[in-house]
């Protein structure tokens, strides 16, 4: 009598359910990512775990060497290096906004992809409506006129006129239990981009109220065109020059404090009175964007809208200078320094050396 070998068939069917299993795992894997692609919210770069400990490693970095400098024993002095958080003028906060959904403080500095980040701060906080009376969802969809108007944005300053003196605690009590951020830039490169947006085209607030004072104090022009219109029509517009000299000129400040396109980086955001959570430049931003919204639990969630192509960036720096002597770029660099130094960006020695 012939006993039939159960073994091979019973191989055969492992190996078929393991080929199903493999196959159903496929197929779950690829409508995951699918969907997520469908939805938007599937990042193909996503950090691996060593490249987030390295971001990890960075923001720990760049805080440590902000408190370092910040300290009484540091050898770097600056005004209001000294001053607690109490002695900052109320007006001197009106650039923290906050988001009280989410429990968020962002620091905004002009010319450091502030517009994209105050779109998101909209979306976060909800406190901006859309014509059909819903909050935007999507940065992208909140109109370019409103963002930079301060008077919808929830500030610290706002507290103040709102609580009084009852809003310092509650300020406290924000800056001790919510997540802080700011983002900077090379100071540099920022001053020629600021330049670059607010003086090289027709702008009628900008010209007014700081070319035409440009034009009469160091282009020797007594008395300007009334209007930007004008003055581009007949050629005459601050240079790059007038500028730094405008910055450079002790008179400047006496009549009234940088604007803030231009006003140092740690007067608008005070990083020796409060203790940032995430310092973010915009040379790492894309990495640093993503590492932020992951730190929130935001990045499934939201997508930082994308930046210009046409940003300025540290290789323009000889060529803008190029006109600028080298006693005014050392004033200038001393001017701010404490930026430089704060936030680690490298000395520019072959601006200040040639």
């Amino acid at each position: 009598m012939r006993i039939w070998n159960k073994r091979p068939a019973k191989m055969a069917m492992q190996r078929q359910l393991q080929f199903f299993i493999l196959l159903g795992t496929v197929f779950v894997t690829f409508f995951i990512f699918w969907n997520e692609l469908r939805n938007g919210i599937f990042y193909p770069h996503t950090a691996s775990s060593q490249d987030f400990t390295h971001l990890k490693l960075r923001q720990a970095h760049r805080r440590r060497m902000i408190r370092e400098l910040c300290s009484a024993n540091s050898s770097l002095n600056f005004p209001g290096k000294l001053i607690s958080f109490d002695q900052i003028p109320n007006k001197a906060l009106d650039h923290l906004i906050v988001d009280d959904h989410h429990g968020v403080i962002y620091c905004f500095v002009p010319k450091v992809a502030c517009t994209n980040w105050k779109r998101v701060m909209f979306v976060l906080s909800q406190n901006l409506k859309a014509p059909n009376g819903a909050p935007y969802l999507d940065p992208l969809d909140i109109p370019d006129k409103v963002i930079h108007n301060h008077t919808v944005h929830k500030t610290f300053n706002k507290l103040w006129k709102r609580f009084g003196r009852f809003s310092r605690p509650l300020m406290h009590h924000k800056l001790k239990n919510y997540t802080k951020f700011l983002f900077v830039r090379d100071p540099f490169v920022r001053l020629i981009s600021a330049f670059r947006n607010k003086f090289t085209v027709a702008d009628e607030y900008f010209y007014k109220e700081y070319a035409s004072t440009m034009l009469q104090r160091h282009a020797n022009i007594s008395s300007p065109p009334d209007s930007a219109q004008e003055a581009f029509a007949a050629g005459i517009r601050p240079s790059f020059t007038h500028f730094i000299q405008y910055l450079l000129d002790p008179q400047t400040e006496k009549v009234k404090p940088f604007n803030e396109h231009w006003q140092q980086m740690y007067r608008l955001c005070h990083p020796c009175q409060i203790d940032y959570d995430f310092v973010g430049k915009l040379e790492t931003l894309d990495e640093d964007t993503e590492h932020l919204l992951r730190i929130l639990g935001l990045d499934k969630y939201i997508h930082f809208p994308p930046g210009y192509e046409n940003r300025t960036t540290e290789d323009w720096e000889q060529e803008w200078f190029a006109s600028i002597s080298i006693a005014d770029r050392r004033k200038l660099y001393n001017l701010y320094e404490t930026d430089f130094k704060l936030f680690e960006y490298k000395k520019p020695e072959t601006l200040l050396d040639e």
